[in-house]
């Protein structure tokens, strides 16, 4: 990955100031709120601990919802420990914890680890809250550390991708 220069994380800084990243927590393990899944089609390989969902799939633990083309769930002897999704796009939708709105991220591909504490969305990855808009061709969420990182998708001949951010103003009362 590469590192953002410092412009870049003043900006990074002034989203997360504004609360587009923090709020995004996941699928909480330690709730007493079970994750229900419903698909179109289920395989289970219980040797494996892995379970694929198939066929507009909706994934829900509370308020938080996760729907995609194809889920693939992955269960260790300590439990759910990795969930991948795919979509066109796949969709992750979650309550802001702070404040009103709603936090709406999708993604050809999303991923969240438990191990890592890491959500990922990979490929046409957006995330939106209350106006203010994160694009990248990356973008990881460090679920703990409440921290975000993004690239910019690779040089295709064209130029390479970037990184873009729309940040609302903090007041209306404003002129420019």
């Amino acid at each position: 990955m590469k590192p953002l220069n410092k412009p870049t994380l003043r900006l990074l800084a002034t989203i997360l100031a504004a609360g587009l990243a923090a709020p995004v927590m996941a699928f909480d393990l330690d709730s007493d709120k079970p994750i229900t899944v419903s698909a179109d089609s289920a395989r289970l390989d219980d040797g494996k601990g892995i379970a694929t969902y198939t066929g507009a799939v909706e994934l829900i633990q509370g308020k938080t919802r996760l729907t995609a083309e194809r889920v693939v769930l992955y269960r260790s002897a300590d439990g759910l420990n990795r969930i991948e999704a795919n979509g066109s796009p796949a969709r992750y939708q979650q309550p802001v914890t702070s404040g009103e709105g709603e936090t709406d991220a999708k993604a050809l591909n999303i991923t969240w680890s438990a191990s890592d504490k890491q959500l990922t969305f990979e490929r046409e990855a957006e995330i939106e809250q209350n106006g203010n808009v994160f694009r990248g061709d990356i973008i990881h969420y460090d679920t703990e550390q409440r921290v975000v990182t993004a690239e910019g998708s690779k040089d295709t001949g064209s130029g390479p991708g970037r990184v873009e951010m729309v940040i609302q103003p903090t007041s209306s009362g404003s002129d420019n």
